[in-house]
Order: C-alpha cells, then sequence, then structure tokens
C-alpha cells in the first residue's frame, strides 16, 4: 500500500505560493465574468427575489428606497452575491485542484463526493428559505401589524434581511455534510453521535424557532428538515466508516 499523498515531484514553497495566485486570480475573474453576465438582469432579479415579500403586501403598498443610492447598489449588491453563489462549483473545483496533490488516495476518494454534496445541499437550503420560509415569514409579519400602519419595506433592509436568511439555511442544510466528516474523520463514532440525537433534535428546534415566526408551524418545517438530513448525514457515516478498512485490504 502506497503511503505518499501523491506521486509528483515536491514543490517549493515559491511555487505554491504561484499556483495559489494563479488560481485565485482564476477564482476573481470567473466570478466578475458571470456577475458581467448577470447585471444587465439585476432588476428582474432584485423583482425575483422580493416577489415572495411584494406579493403579500396591501393593494396600494410598495418596497421604497430610504438612501439615494440605494436603486443602483442594492441590486448592484444582489447580483455579486448571486454570481458568488452561482461560482461556488468553481471556486471549489480550484481549492480541490490545489489540496488534493497533498491528500491520500482515500481521503481523495471521498473528498469529491462531499465536495458535490456540500454544494447541492447549500443550495437546496437557499431554495427552500426561498419557496417554503419565506412566504411564511412574510405573511405572518405583514399580517400582525397595526391595521394603520401601511407596510412599505426599504429595499436595502429587505435585501440584508434575506441574504442572511439565504447563508443560514444553505448552512443549515450542511448537517449531513457536517455529520458524516465528523465520522469518516475520527473524531466521534456512529453510536457516540446517534447517542447525542436528543440534544439534536432540541438545537434543530430552537435554530428554527430563532429563525422563523413564533408558531410550531414554521419552526417544524425548519426543524424536522433539518432532523431529517441529521439521519442522513448519520446513514452515511455509518456506511463510510466501514470503507475505509475494506479499501486498506484492497491496497
Amino acid at each position: 500500500m502506497n503511503d505518499n499523498p501523491s506521486n509528483d515531484q515536491e514543490m517549493t514553497l515559491v511555487q505554491h505560493l504561484v499556483e495559489l495566485r494563479d488560481r485565485v486570480l482564476r477564482i476573481v475573474l470567473f466570478i466578475l465574468v458571470i456577475f458581467c453576465g448577470l447585471f444587465y438582469f439585476a432588476n428582474d432579479i432584485y423583482t425575483f427575489v422580493s416577489e415572495p415579500l411584494q406579493n403579500l403586501l396591501p393593494e396600494n403598498s410598495t418596497m421604497i428606497a430610504t438612501e439615494v443610492a440605494s436603486p443602483f447598489l442594492t441590486p448592484f449588491k444582489l447580483t455579486f452575491f448571486l454570481a458568488l453563489f452561482l461560482s461556488m462549483p468553481f471556486v471549489l473545483y480550484q481549492i480541490w485542484s490545489f489540496i488534493s496533490p497533498a491528500l491520500y488516495h482515500q481521503e481523495r476518494r471521498l473528498a469529491v463526493p462531499i465536495l458535490i454534496s456540500s454544494i447541492l445541499l447549500f443550495y437546496a437550503g437557499m431554495a427552500f428559505a426561498y419557496f417554503v420560509v419565506f412566504p411564511l415569514i412574510f405573511g405572518f409579519f405583514t399580517s400582525v401589524g397595526p391595521t394603520n400602519v401601511t407596510v412599505m419595506t426599504d429595499i436595502s433592509s429587505y435585501l440584508d434581511f434575506v441574504l442572511k436568511l439565504f447563508f443560514a439555511f444553505g448552512l443549515a442544510f450542511e448537517i449531513p455534510i457536517a455529520a458524516v466528516i465528523l465520522i469518516v474523520a475520527g473524531v466521534i463514532s456512529p453510536e457516540g453521535l446517534a447517542q447525542k440525537r436528543p440534544y439534536i433534535i432540541v438545537g434543530c428546534f430552537v435554530f428554527g424557532m430563532l429563525l422563523t415566526p413564533p408558531d410550531i408551524m414554521s419552526q417544524s418545517l425548519l426543524a424536522l428538515p433539518m432532523w431529517l438530513l441529521f439521519e442522513v448525514g448519520l446513514l452515511f457515516g455509518r456506511i463510510l466508516s466501514r470503507a475505509p478498512k475494506e479499501s486498506r485490504l484492497e491496497d
């Protein structure tokens, strides 16, 4: 069995720094290209992102801009973050290409599906937030205010709010990846992680309580998927924890 992480010739520190610089420049250039392609549609993108709230506003109510530059800067900011999110597969590929020569064969074989799964789950978390959570949150917020108060949300404040939720739900959907990594890395055994299930469930509901309106239905819509994702991660962790023993026999 070959324990060397890579068969390539060892690179000097300067060569590593040059490669790192080149990959960072590729990442920046890729993001800029995506951003330039999307910027023409910046206002349409913002309209799409704001639809969950716009659809619930009173008939004569609209979103407003309280700062002079907000009508330009807010769609600009949203387009940049969208370009960054869409570029994540390329960004992670560049990171993977940089660190993969230092990994062992078994680590490489596990890293690729973990990277792909983490990207898909992050996107799934954002989609879940947009299509499920946003209508619930905004429906609650727009219905509890005094009847003599007209809801007119600032576009910049709305964007900051939804970006935080996108990021939070994207991270929440990374629970299976975190569970698999903890098990495969030997930080905790599948049995030990399973024993912490009651704490995980409570944590899911606390997380759901902090991010959703104060009603049991909304909290459950976030907490239950997080719990199920934890169980999925635990299941795959059990499977993968047995794989290294078999692969060592093959090597």
